[in-house]
């Protein structure tokens, strides 16, 4: 039998590796034990951001990631769309349980820690940890459309960064990165600068954007 091609065979482990969740109606520990509040499981196999916009929608207001996470760069294809979902689920502001590996030490760099931290994280000093639950709060690391460029206001580091995006084939490519480019796809001169500035991941051989997108402001504009 021949063999498919290797792009065919990435994309099907791609899309099979659709995040599992546990769904709650609540943020409340306590509330969430009482009946009708637990939905149960679900496989989320559509794109992140309205799979997480139909349960906000629906009511969600937490969900648990049922495996755990790997941060790093060799991450499977089931972690990186289970991180693609933990950007989504933050920006609408539900609560997310989950726990998270690190091997290589980019969790101490910070990269993920606008994400709603982790309950655990496995490979990793508990300072640092630590230091994602003691510095997280909402809309650390966003971006907002306005017409013909995108603004990313980025405090993930301590000091607020801006950037602009303004070339028409850099925002071309940012509806797919949310949803996670094949890393061949992407144009170098949009990889190079997206990846000096520090706003995309790249895992299992998809290139995806980490901000997430403003829908409020949970602080005056000028203090996020």
């Amino acid at each position: 039998m021949p063999s498919l091609p290797a792009e065919r065979t990435g994309a099907a482990a791609w899309g099979a590796a659709a995040p599992e969740v546990e769904l709650w109606l609540d943020y409340d520990p306590a509330v969430r034990e009482l009946p009708g509040f637990a939905l149960g499981r679900r496989t989320l196999a559509g794109p992140a951001q309205a799979e997480v916009t139909e349960l906000h929608r629906a009511g969600v207001r937490c969900l648990r990631l049922t495996e755990p996470v790997r941060l790093c760069a060799d991450a499977p294809a089931a972690s990186a769309r289970a991180l693609m979902l933990l950007r989504e689920a933050t920006g609408q502001g539900l609560a997310v349980l989950w726990q998270a590996v690190c091997t290589d030490g980019c969790a101490a760099r910070r990269r993920f820690h606008h994400l709603y931290p982790p309950e655990l994280l496995t490979g990793a000093p508990p300072e640092v940890v630590a230091d994602w639950r003691a510095t997280y709060f909402p809309s650390k690391c966003v971006f907002r459309r306005g017409p013909g460029f995108v603004e990313v206001r980025d405090r993930r580091f301590g000091t607020l960064e801006l950037f602009t995006v303004d070339e028409p084939g850099h925002l071309a490519q940012l509806d797919a990165l949310a949803e996670g480019v094949e890393a061949g796809r992407l144009p170098d001169a949009v990889h190079r600068d997206f990846a000096e500035a520090g706003l995309i991941a790249e895992q299992a051989g998809r290139v995806w954007f980490l901000p997430m997108r403003v829908r409020r402001w949970p602080f005056p504009s000028l203090t996020v």
